[in-house]
């Protein structure tokens, strides 16, 4: 895995922006967001898919090294007349610097293991789960090659399913178990979990993404600028929960590798592996870099 890849699987954000709005990668890029997905899936219109394709090619070739390394790209599903045309620029913009391409409807670990063969090891891959059908084939998703992160697309599935879940959307709890496990499973970074339509309600998404992070989510797609800090700061350790990272890896280094208790708890693998998590995520805000080998 390469240093943006291992950037990638700490990002709390990932804005959206249509690919035909060439004129928002930019400002995207710039809004907080630790990562922005050019989408030429649900945001372009069908009429408009070859010339998304084009705008996207032109613009991506403007920016900097370091954008190029933040940006995802969602193409269009397997199976629509469009997959194969995206797939042939996916390939040209990861030569390029393209750091990841989100699948929609990721239903097919040999559609992945088809895309990672295409694109080739330096482009990891983002399968989203927002079917029953992905559900179903979720630990075969996070097993495929370049998996970096599932993430769950929770409004598609339950438009699959015919599911109308409340605010709470404790309907949902059995579903976004089984992304956290299978990527837990997998090895995978902490998955991504779906967007809060309600842009203008704070409230609602300090709840939604507090939840995904009560669930073991790493992060949350965003579908305006506005949602970003607040999104950054749920998934963001506390100032309590760095401090005692730290103490736990200070405590595990001065014992030489031998059984070690703090604050009147053993520190086991897991409790380090916590620690060692924690201390990589507070990166983003800190810049306090771990050794978390």
């Amino acid at each position: 895995m390469s240093a943006d890849h291992d950037k990638l699987a700490l990002a709390r954000s990932f804005l959206f922006v249509p690919a035909t709005r060439p004129e928002r990668y930019a400002k995207a890029l710039a809004s907080g967001a630790d990562a922005v997905i050019i989408d030429l899936e649900d945001a372009v219109a069908a009429q408009d898919k070859n010339s998304a394709r084009d705008q996207l090619a032109s613009a991506f070739a403007k920016l900097g090294a370091p954008e190029r390394a933040r940006t995802v790209v969602r193409l269009n599903a397997s199976g629509t007349r469009w997959f194969d045309g995206d797939l042939k620029l996916l390939t040209d913009l990861v030569g390029q610097g393209l750091c990841a391409v989100m699948l929609p409807k990721a239903e097919s670990a040999l559609v992945l293991q088809q895309m990672a063969q295409l694109l080739g090891a330096d482009c990891a891959l983002l399968p989203l789960v927002e079917s029953l059908a992905g559900w179903d084939a979720v630990d075969a998703l996070a097993a495929a090659p370049q998996v970096l992160r599932l993430a769950f697309g929770h409004l598609d599935f339950q438009a699959d399913v015919g599911m109308a879940v409340g605010a709470d959307e404790v309907e949902l709890v059995p579903v976004r178990l089984a992304v956290v496990l299978a990527a837990r499973r997998a090895g995978l970074a902490a998955p991504i979990d779906g967007v809060t339509a309600a842009i203008r309600d704070a409230e609602r998404l300090q709840e939604d993404a507090a939840r995904s992070r009560r669930f073991g989510f790493g992060a949350k797609m965003c579908i305006h600028p506005a949602q970003i800090a607040l999104v950054n700061a749920a998934f963001s350790p506390s100032a309590i929960e760095i401090d005692w990272a730290r103490r736990v890896l200070a405590a595990v280094e001065a014992a030489g590798g031998g059984v070690v208790s703090l604050d009147g708890r053993m520190v086991d693998g897991p409790v380090l592996r916590l620690a060692q998590r924690t201390l990589a995520q507070s990166f983003q805000t800190t810049g306090y870099a771990p050794q978390v080998g």
